[in-house]
This record gives structure tokens, sequence and C-alpha cells, in this order.
């Protein structure tokens, strides 16, 4: 299908709305190279459809699905942060694709919750092992007649509580807050690169994984 000057001029307002959109969610020359990917696609599949029953219905079918350029948008730069998670596994680009993922799937949403608690709970060890030589009487596993009730730095002992534990928890806490830490980053990687390769099955044009049929499913 060859665009009319009515089609021209919505596809322009689609593009505009949509460079509007990216840039508000990836640096301008990213957001640039983006736009013209995108519009290179969208010219690519008006180029493969029948104007039926008209130009306008037409393309209006092919933009609508694509989505919103505001979905768009978001699904683009998510994709582009699970890449860049998954090449490079800094902190600032994998907190951006699982924080893409909880707030747009389900699956997304629980996988991060766990992740999150896994970090957590890494994080919470290695606390353990430097509080425990600055306050070494509040450090430690707390024991309540007998029975052991929470672990970690505690302002106000309750009474009758016993701090339990000396300076050898901490190589112990060091060692599990590592392991914790780099298995839930292990399992961080493993869970984007999966979500990649499966958004990458379903969808063959890298640039628009999470297009056209849900963002990431």
């Amino acid at each position: 299908m060859k665009l009319g000057d009515a089609g021209e001029a919505r596809v322009r307002g689609y593009l505009f709305i949509l460079g509007r959109a990216l840039s508000s969610f990836l640096p301008k020359p990213v957001a640039l190279d983006a736009l013209k990917e995108i519009e290179s696609h969208i010219r690519e599949r008006v180029g493969e459809t029948e104007p039926e029953p008209d130009e306008r219905a037409a393309l209006e079918r092919v933009l609508d699905d694509l989505g919103s350029p505001q979905r768009v948008a978001r699904a683009y730069s998510g994709e582009m942060a699970i890449e860049e998670a998954v090449a490079t596994g800094r902190v600032a680009p994998t907190a951006r694709a699982l924080w893409h993922l909880a707030t747009t799937t389900v699956l997304g949403f629980f996988a991060t919750l766990g992740l999150f608690v896994g970090y957590t709970a890494g994080l919470s060890f290695l606390a353990v092992a430097l509080a425990k030589p600055i306050f070494p009487n509040n450090t430690g596993l707390i024991v309540i007649n007998g029975i052991p009730r929470a672990l970690g730095f505690f302002t106000d002992v309750p009474e009758g509580a016993v701090v339990w534990g000396g300076y050898w928890l901490i190589p112990i806490a060091l060692a599990v807050g590592l392991l914790v830490l780099v298995a839930t980053q292990r399992g961080t990687m493993r869970f984007l690169g999966w979500w990649r390769d499966r958004s990458a099955a379903r969808h063959s044009l890298p640039v628009m994984r999470g297009l056209g049929g849900g963002v990431g499913g």
C-alpha cells in the first residue's frame, strides 16, 4: 500500500508523539536511532498491507497492532535495558530491566519480587558482618527462652533475650551474604536472558520485541 497525503500525515503525527515519548525514556541519540528503526518497520508493514477497505482503515490497523506511541516507547526502552543488563550485568540497567518487567507483566512482577528477596537477604547478612565489630553486644542471633527469634543488629534488645554469637559470626555472615548475592545475581541474569530469548523467538524483528502482541507477554 502506498500512502497518500492523509496517510503520510498520520504516520508523521504518530512518529512525532513516539519521538517525544522515546526521548523521555532514552538519551536523545539513542531515541533518534530507535525512532528511525521503528519508522522503517512501520513503513515496511504499510508496504506489505493491502488498502482494504480503504487506506485509512488499513493504516490504523498497522498502528493499532503496534500500540500507542507511549506503549511502544516503554516497551522499546525496557527491551534495551534487558539487552544491556544481560550484556554487562551492571546494577543500573539490571534494576531498570527488572522494574520494567515488574510493572508490565505478572510473571515479571513475581520473579522480580523473588529476586528482590534474594538481594535483600544477601545484603542483610553483609550488614550483620559490618555491624558486629561496631556493636558487638547488639548484633547476632536473638534467643528468647532458648528459641532463636531473629538475626541482625538490634538497637534495643528485648528483655529476657540473649544476643548469641561472637566475632566468629563475621566471616560466616560475610560468606553467606556473598553466596546469596552471587546466586541471586546469577539467577537474575538467567531470568533476563531467558526473557530476552523468549521475546526474540516471538518477534522476528529485534526492535519490535515486546510489541504487537503484548509487552513481553
